[in-house]
């Protein structure tokens, strides 16, 4: 009987049992954002939420406005959102009590890290980073998009309809620690 030898690579063409990184394991990537506040003699306290920019998101409105947040790796994570603040509104983020809420889980598997922070902000002033994608799909153009598209103070509950589905968790939480 002949032996036959066990595989010494793998499918992917790596050695047998080397560790591999890759967007393919089963870590969950982390993003880190920060939920910006500010209290309004009028309406009580307002958020900021940041619109996505490029045409996938172009028409949408209801549930995919978003805290300024980004993915991190081996980062600080509240340094992490204070950068990703920074990269998405042009603006520094502000000087203040940092308050931590609980991680969230969104739909696609990444974990949300937050902060709350009161802050002012004047949309106006947006000046996002851009990305760039082929669009239009298959068309072989790449173009340049901001990767916010507006910027909008929010009373909770307006905020809460506008918000990526699983957001709401992190603003319920600052209201209830604000109360």
């Amino acid at each position: 009987m002949a032996l036959i030898p066990l595989a010494t690579t793998t499918a992917r063409g790596l050695p047998a049992g080397a560790p591999v990184r890759s967007r393919f394991c089963n870590m969950p990537k982390k993003s880190a954002g920060l939920l910006l506040y500010r209290r309004n003699a009028h309406s009580g306290i307002e958020v900021l939420l940041v619109h996505p920019g490029g045409p996938f998101w172009r028409k949408k409105d209801e549930g995919a406005w978003t805290i300024p947040k980004g993915e991190f790796d081996d980062e600080d994570p509240v340094e992490a959102a204070k950068r990703e603040f920074n990269e998405e509104t042009g603006a520094a983020p502000p000087d203040g009590q940092y308050i931590p809420l609980t991680p969230i889980k969104q739909k696609n598997g990444k974990i949300v890290h937050a902060w709350a922070v009161e802050g002012d902000f004047d949309p106006a002033s947006l000046n996002s980073n851009e990305f760039e994608t082929e669009w239009p799909p298959k068309s072989g153009r790449m173009q340049k998009f901001p990767e916010v598209d507006r910027a909008e103070w929010f009373a909770p509950e307006v905020a809460r309809q506008k918000m990526l589905s699983g957001q709401e968790s992190l603003l319920d939480e600052l209201v209830r620690k604000l109360e």
